[in-house]
């Protein structure tokens, strides 16, 4: 089980996994942050690249750039002393095996990154398998994928016919046995992601997919409640009841630990 005294590691995540401890995780952009983050006792910090969103204001993570996820890791792993921290490959920036292990090695050489995540089911494989071969720790992004919004038509719940549901089990198997480390399920019914979670044996994070799943994952803007527009259904305000920053993000960490967070209004 987690240490908090200890570097949350891969090894850990499997530990956690075996002993039905939740695995809490949530993004960050800069060197503040994760160290309310780090204090918090948040397992997983992902730099996301819902930065393009919340940070730099546009409507999708499509215009960040490599070199834009490599600056803010280089600033979150400045205030990370425990959290095991996952870095977003952004748009187009792993089309192929040889670019993907090239920007995998920025984000860990340059931005500090532990793991790198990536969206895409079976089409991902090669990637993958190339990626782990060589030692670089990967999560596999599937459902919702936000760097194929134009392509999906909007961010809608994913999986919902059975012929899709059945293809993202498949996709969940198959990049598991290309050695993924962390499969994430963004926006599924929260049956299917069930039956993802009872199929693989790595962890599963899931966010918009229900509780049946190893942990979940929240963007800090939307624990915080400043993301401006419409929230998503799955975010939740922790910045009530008089708490501080620290003290939103203990609240989740305890909420996901406790399995208080999904409630039922946050999913399906």
């Amino acid at each position: 089980m987690s240490n908090p005294g200890l570097p949350v590691t891969i090894r850990t995540l499997k530990k956690m996994k075996a002993a039905g401890e939740k695995i809490s995780c949530i993004t960050a952009y800069d060197a503040s942050f994760a160290a309310q983050v780090d204090a918090a006792q948040i397992d997983v910090t992902l730099v996301g690249d819902s930065l393009g969103m919340v940070v730099q204001g546009h409507g999708t993570p499509v215009p960040v750039t490599i070199d834009h996820i490599v600056y803010h890791c280089k600033a979150v792993a400045r205030g990370l002393q425990r959290s095991l921290l996952m870095a977003d490959m952004p748009f187009m920036s792993y089309s192929d095996p040889e670019q993907a292990l090239r920007n995998a090695a920025r984000l860990m050489q340059e931005g500090g990154a532990q793991m790198v995540k990536l969206e895409g089911g079976q089409l991902q494989v090669n990637v993958v398998e190339n990626m782990t071969a060589r030692g670089i720790p990967v999560c596999a992004h599937l459902g919702l994928t936000p760097q194929s919004v134009h392509k999906l038509g909007g961010f809608f719940v994913q999986g919902k016919q059975q012929d899709a549901a059945d293809r993202m089990l498949e996709d969940a198997l198959a990049l598991e046995q290309a050695g993924a480390d962390i499969v994430l399920l963004e926006c599924v019914p929260d049956a299917l992601a069930k039956r993802i979670w009872e199929a693989v044996s790595i962890p599963v994070i899931g966010i918009g997919a229900g509780p049946n799943v190893d942990g979940q994952i929240l963007v800090l803007y939307d624990v915080l409640n400043v993301t401006s527009g419409k929230k998503p259904k799955f975010s939740k305000n922790y910045l009530t009841e008089g708490r501080d920053v620290l003290g939103a993000l203990q609240a989740y960490n305890r909420e996901v630990k406790e399995v208080l967070y999904p409630g039922v209004e946050h999913y399906g």
